[in-house]
């Protein structure tokens, strides 16, 4: 079987967005998504089944939501060596907003984000074990440090290697990837509900939060517009 990522071209998060046409899609943690306010069930159904009917679509292994008021879509390459965004996906994603804006249907691009649940282990093959055990999940393709969920429905799991035992912080916590243009006002009305930044170190890749009470979480923005930082890779 020929691997789809070696014949199209390979992208990174801000060179998806810096490519023409793609202004309602966003690159999350887990690939590229768009939301459509249909404003019925009826007129998503309208905007799922013109989707499907797309040429060569389901090579973009494409997860659509389809709900009351709106259609998800999530567009990424999956193969058994690569997982993340190819040239391919760019032309569904212009295909599939040109579909909506025929169907008279708006993007709200603000409207997209994943979430994954961090663990931070010392034995880390032992943990990772347990929790796909548990959870029913699958290893990520080339990602021996990622679980997901083999139905597309949960978020995923990742698992993050510890050099020493830690015990004054949580060893688990959230990830909330959102669009790169809505990261900081996030990140303020999390700070306004009684939150704080721990570290900005890492920005504008992602930031560290805290609750109240000390429980810390990771605001990510994958394809950030500006120079790229070198840690923290997404797909």
């Amino acid at each position: 079987m020929t691997d789809v990522a070696s014949e199209v071209g390979r992208l990174r998060p801000q060179q998806f967005h810096a490519t023409a046409g793609l202004g309602d899609w966003r690159v999350l943690g887990e690939g590229a998504c768009a939301y459509f306010r249909t404003g019925s069930f009826a007129a998503g159904a309208r905007l799922v089944q013109a989707i499907s009917e797309l040429p060569d679509i389901e090579a973009g292994n494409p997860d659509v939501d389809l709900r009351h008021d709106g259609v998800t879509v999530r567009l990424i390459t999956i193969t058994g060596e690569y997982y993340g965004l190819t040239e391919r996906n760019v032309e569904q994603a212009r295909r599939i907003s040109a579909l909506a804006r025929t169907l008279d249907i708006p993007a709200d691009p603000s409207a997209v984000q994943t979430v994954q649940v961090t663990v931070d282990a010392l034995a880390g093959p032992d943990v990772v074990r347990f929790w796909r055990a548990l959870l029913g999940y699958a290893d990520r393709a080339n990602s021996p440090e990622d679980l997901i969920d083999p139905h597309g429905r949960g978020a995923p799991f990742y698992f993050q290697r510890m050099q020493t035992p830690r015990t004054d912080r949580n060893r688990v916590h959230v990830d909330v990837w959102v669009p790169y243009d809505q990261a900081e006002a996030r990140i303020a009305a999390a700070v306004a509900e009684g939150g704080r930044v721990v570290t900005d170190a890492h920005a504008p890749s992602h930031w560290v939060l805290a609750d109240p009470e000390g429980n810390e979480a990771c605001v990510g923005a994958a394809g950030w517009i500006g120079p790229e930082p070198t840690d923290h890779e997404v797909p």
